[in-house]
């Protein structure tokens, strides 16, 4: 048993309001640069919906991830026998129309105009051209109702869904859309990491954080293709590569990254876990529907005396296996069960979960009058707007029982909290839902604290870094504390 630290991040669906609040701190933050002006290392998707880049999670065109190929796992974009022949090409890597051409305004147009009797405005202007530009798509264009024929219906988790529940899922009255925020996933298994031919991404070992060096990336642009979830970038201003670095520099000093900091609905939880890393490739092998249990069974109980034994001789400090036994991560995925991995299929196992979000039930307009399928204040999750069919693709490789039991549980815990304030709902009944949903009474007052009234010292444990323990392995901790700043402007070069 190799036992590991991981930084696992976790988002809560079904408080997101889609403000982007999030998508412009990290924006603010590292992507305000020369070459960077298309890239969203956090961005906010509406579901149903294409996403950004547009269809990324169709691998058949894409070719990101991994797949299983003769009982062994095979990187889909590149292999030995492909470098070669695509050493100048790469047919699966995102084009820009994939993304979108980043523009801006000309202002002075609109503030300098002279007077008249026309309403003067700003033209757009491409960022990359500067030359004048029709706008055709942004990074979330397929945000709530708009243009639900020309992103929404083009959904990829959608192609596998009966036709007349497609049909009524797309009717503007029924219109089911929620928010899903996305960063890099610092997955167990990144394929972006095993595709680069210059070794310039790499996974950081004390805390699993993956990072890609500016200085080793030859702009191989391998990256870009291998990961499934679109979330590494090349820079066309410098030609290298870049990606989420989860603001490492602020974990180190005890902060929450600043998507998580700024966070108006408080959906994001952070927090580290333990996993077997001998058990990667196993798991890895396993069926789609096997996948998620698969990748819960890596997560290892940090209050198990074997696994602590395990952890502090593979090396791991005292301070980071009580940080895992903190964790709201860890509490989400694997003690409550409520909390899954996006595409779990792609076989990079993310260590960003999501809690998937309890949609309202259907309603339906007939003569002006807009009825409601159930007469309940909580209806059974199985009519709610969004299909459990299409919940399941997204969120555990088409394994529907697995967010059925993660929304039986979140309206279980509802329904427990309903008769504990309001009285409304009887003993009998609520008790009732928690059995049915494997949920005690102390659980679900636990789930709702930590859902509804936590601190942001409880949503994000930072565990203790260690960065000296790092640092000893290559310099003297002194020298690189007194050198700590300088030359961290340089930008890299190209080669």
């Amino acid at each position: 048993m190799d036992v590991r630290s991981q930084i696992a991040t976790l988002f809560h669906l079904d408080k997101c309001i889609g403000c982007h609040t999030c998508s412009i701190a990290c924006k603010n933050i590292w992507t305000d640069r020369p070459g960077t002006e298309y890239m969203w290392w956090n961005n906010v998707e509406t579901k149903p919906g294409t996403g950004y880049p547009t269809q990324w999670e169709d691998q058949d065109a894409y070719k990101g991830g991994w797949k299983v190929e003769n009982g062994d796992l095979e990187l889909r974009s590149t292999s030995k026998a492909k470098l070669v022949p695509n050493i100048f090409h790469n047919p699966a890597m995102p084009s820009m129309d994939d993304y979108y051409e980043p523009w801006t305004y000309k202002y002075d147009e609109l503030f300098n105009a002279p007077e008249g009797d026309d309403q003067p405005t700003a033209i757009p202007v491409s960022m990359i051209t500067g030359q004048q530009i029709n706008i055709e798509a942004g990074p979330n264009f397929d945000d709530d109702l708009g243009g639900s024929k020309v992103y929404a219906a083009n959904d990829v988790n959608l192609r596998e869904l009966d036709p007349m529940l497609r049909a009524q899922m797309l009717e503007i009255e029924r219109l089911a859309f929620f928010y899903l925020p996305r960063i890099c996933n610092h997955c167990l298994n990144p394929g972006c990491v095993a595709a680069c031919p210059s070794g310039a991404l790499y996974k950081r070992g004390e805390d699993g954080i993956v990072l890609l060096n500016q200085e080793r990336c030859r702009a191989w642009r391998a990256c870009i293709a291998a990961c499934p979830y679109k979330k590494t970038y090349y820079n066309w201003s410098t030609g290298k590569s870049e990606k989420c670095i989860l603001c490492f520099p602020r974990l180190e000093t005890g902060q929450a990254p600043a998507c998580f900091h700024s966070c108006v609905g408080r959906i994001r939880y952070l927090g580290n876990v333990l996993y077997d890393a001998d058990r990667i490739k196993d798991a890895a092998l396993k069926t789609d529907l096997e996948l998620v249990d698969a990748q819960r069974d890596l997560i290892l109980d940090p209050n198990d005396p074997a696994v602590i034994a395990g952890a502090r001789a593979s090396g791991v400090p005292e301070a980071v296996i009580e940080s895992a036994q903190k964790s709201p991560v860890w509490r989400f995925v694997k003690e409550w069960k409520m909390a899954l991995p996006l595409h779990v299929e792609f076989r990079t196992f993310p260590m960003l979960f999501y809690v998937p979000p309890l949609l309202p039930v259907m309603s339906v307009a007939r003569g002006g009058v807009v009825t409601s399928d159930v007469d309940a204040m909580f209806a059974d999750i199985e009519k709610a707007r969004a299909p459990i069919s299409y919940l399941g693709k997204l969120f555990a490789a088409g394994n529907d029982g697995k967010v059925r039991y993660a929304l039986r549980k979140q309206m279980a815990v509802r329904l427990w909290r309903r008769h504990v304030t309001v009285g409304d709902i009887s003993l009998e009944e609520a008790t009732r839902a928690l059995r049915e949903a494997e949920c005690t009474p102390e659980q679900a007052d636990a789930i709702f604290k930590l859902t509804a009234l936590a601190s942001i010292d409880e949503r994000v444990v930072v565990p203790p870094m260690q960065r000296e323990m790092a640092i000893e392995m290559l310099e003297d901790p002194h020298e690189h504390r007194a050198g700590t700043g300088f030359g961290t402007r340089t930008p890299p070069m190209r080669v």
